[in-house]
């Protein structure tokens, strides 16, 4: 129960540090994914010397370099989500029309929904503030959900 309060107390904080810093959080957000990554491909290189292990450290340290100096990790791992997820809903709605037994409206809801999960996709990729101000709400929703969860 405490422990609840403790992390919803957290989420709370963190969700108003992206709200008031979203270019700052989501810079730093992507460069500790980037170190990361440039950790986890040598010790990949280093863990074994299959091409395979190779292979995934080499891939792993360019997007590491990417995602410190080029790529904003957040905006870019949050619309590859949104798009896929859009993608996914589309599709389930359109076999939705064609099956028996499925609500033709619930379809119809489904597909607008993929589109406007792939539509926030587009958004999150080229405006890194968008995804910021997104996870900092969430944060604090979830922060407050917690909070009050007994």
């Amino acid at each position: 129960m405490e422990a609840n309060k403790s992390s919803g107390l957290l989420s709370i904080v963190l969700g108003l540090i992206f709200l008031i810093f979203p270019i700052l959080s989501s810079g730093l957000v992507s460069i500790m994914i980037g170190v990361s990554l440039v950790v986890l491909g040598i010790a990949s290189i280093l863990g074994g010397f299959s091409a395979f292990n190779v292979i995934v450290g080499i891939l792993a340290i360019i997007f590491g370099l990417l995602f410190i100096f080029q790529i904003d990790a957040l905006s870019f791992l949050l619309g590859f989500q949104f798009y896929i997820i859009g993608i996914i809903m589309i599709l389930l709605g359109i076999t939705g029309l064609f099956a028996q037994g499925m609500s033709k409206i619930a379809s119809i809801l489904i597909i607008l929904l993929g589109i406007i999960a792939f539509a926030l996709g587009g958004l999150s990729l080229t405006n890194p503030l968008y995804a910021a101000i997104l996870i900092g709400v969430c944060l604090i929703i979830q922060g407050v959900r917690l909070s009050v969860a007994e």
